[in-house]
């Protein structure tokens, strides 16, 4: 058996032996993860600071971009306190196993019940961000799945002492410590992405390249987005303040991250009132502009030019679809709603995107004609994530059709199974049931599972 193949039958055994652990066991996991993470902090942000050197002389030497080398900074800010957080209050979140969906009474004595459970083993690959190991070991335990975790190259050092400390407090609880495994190699990935009959669900968090090669090369159900091309439209009443506010934000807040803004679209009606003072302001904030020709014009047509106006020029068409993660915004003017939706729709990548509006009949239409797992009215961009909407932390991002869509938390790593349960004297068969027979009742019962 290969090193790979034993660690996701490993994970697999691990998955099945935890069906029986309570909810408060698991949650009694995560703390005892926070606190062997918290002790460690010194050697893991030690070899943090390692991985951001030799990712320095990666960027210096073109093979890696600036956006990157910023997600793998695990000391910036408040990020490691976010993290620790993170988890507790995965920790803190009702369980979402065993809800009762659906319940219905198919006759006297038969009750058929719609319960959620876990999807199973989990592998998740993911480039730079080390946090992330923490943020899916949380999610993956609360949910009831055992996880298999690979991150990028650029992150190695950290990685595994991330992972090291989650089995050192998984040892001291009621999960076995492969419950969450670590995997270091490109070869394991390859080997792993073959062993359908252990691994139930693949989560790339990452480059297009890196989703699009995951989902090239397995059988294995992939959930994931591939791109973060997020617009902000600003529609014909649109408040200037308001306009500002959310763009700026969605730009510039954080701009290497998938829910950050890439384009913005005005309409036609704005271009000398609204637009010129959202343009002056981005460039004020160092943003280079990849305008089309009308709002090219009226920025270099102004009487008084705004500062930074080199930062301001000609977009390609490859531009409005293409994910700067840089201080880079496109810019388009539209004539109407319905043509922005239908740009919308045509070049983004389907993750979140935002209408700047004063009417109700606007925001409705836009947030139903835009077919995104995110859309939003008056409101950065850069809520679409897990943390901000509750969920604690997050697994990914989907803008799949299928389970889950936009950040995936809890609900998002659990499915759910029938289960059907007959009180007669002496059982139930079909045969009991069609013409001449019993006829089922299919009434509704109480959504609360009697065993």
């Amino acid at each position: 058996m290969s090193s790979a193949e034993a660690i996701a039958k490993a994970a697999k055994n691990a998955f099945e032996d935890s069906q029986l652990i309570t909810s408060a066991e698991r949650a009694t996991a995560l703390h005892r993860i926070c606190e062997t993470l918290q002790s460690n902090k010194a050697e893991i942000l030690a070899a943090n600071k390692e991985d951001l050197k030799a990712a320095q002389v990666e960027v210096d030497a073109g093979r890696m971009s600036e956006s990157l080398l910023k997600r793998l900074d695990l000391d910036k800010g408040d990020k490691w306190d976010s993290m620790l957080q993170g988890v507790l209050d995965v920790a803190a979140l009702s369980d979402p196993l065993g809800i009762v969906s659906y319940a219905k009474e198919l006759d006297d004595g038969l009750e058929l019940y719609r319960v959620s459970c876990p999807i199973g083993v989990l592998l998740v690959i993911f480039e730079a961000r080390p946090e992330v190991v923490v943020n899916i070991a949380a999610l993956a335990i609360k949910s009831g799945n055992s996880a298999i975790l690979k991150g990028g190259k650029e992150s190695n050092r950290t990685t595994q002492l991330l992972a090291q400390a989650i089995a050192a407090g998984l040892s001291q609880s009621s999960l076995p410590d492969t419950y969450v495994q670590s995997i270091q190699t490109r070869a394991e990935v390859s080997s792993l992405l073959a062993l359908d009959q252990y691994i139930d669900l693949v989560i790339p968090r990452g480059s297009n390249s890196l989703v699009q090669n995951i989902q090239n090369n397995t059988r294995i159900p992939v959930m994931g987005h591939a791109d973060g091309i997020c617009s902000v439209y600003l529609d014909e009443s649109a408040d200037t303040e308001k306009a500002v506010r959310v763009v700026l934000d969605s730009k510039t807040d954080y701009p290497s991250a998938c829910n950050s803004t890439e384009t913005l679209i005005v309409h036609e009606s704005l271009l000398h009132s609204v637009w010129p003072v959202v343009g002056r302001a981005l460039l004020e904030a160092n943003v280079r502009l990849l305008c089309d020709p009308a709002t090219l014009s009226v920025l270099q047509s102004s009487p008084t030019p705004p500062s930074n106006l080199s930062l301001a020029g000609p977009s390609t068409p490859e531009a409005y679809t293409t994910e700067h993660l840089t201080l880079t915004l496109s810019v388009i003017a539209l004539p109407s709603l319905p043509a922005a939706v239908r740009f919308i729709n045509a070049h983004s990548s389907h993750h979140t995107d935002c209408i700047v509006t004063e009417s109700q009949p606007a925001a409705a239409a836009f947030c139903r004609g835009v077919d995104s797992a995110g859309t939003f009215v008056n409101a950065s961009t850069r809520f679409a994530d897990g943390f901000r909407y509750g969920f604690g932390t997050e697994v990914g991002i989907s803008t799949g059709r299928i389970h889950a869509r936009g950040p995936v938390g809890l609900e998002g790593l659990v499915i759910y199974k029938y289960m059907l349960r007959s009180t007669g004297a002496t059982g139930h068969v079909v045969s009991d049931f069609g013409a001449g027979g019993r006829r089922y009742k299919h009434a509704d019962i109480a959504p609360t599972l009697p065993f």
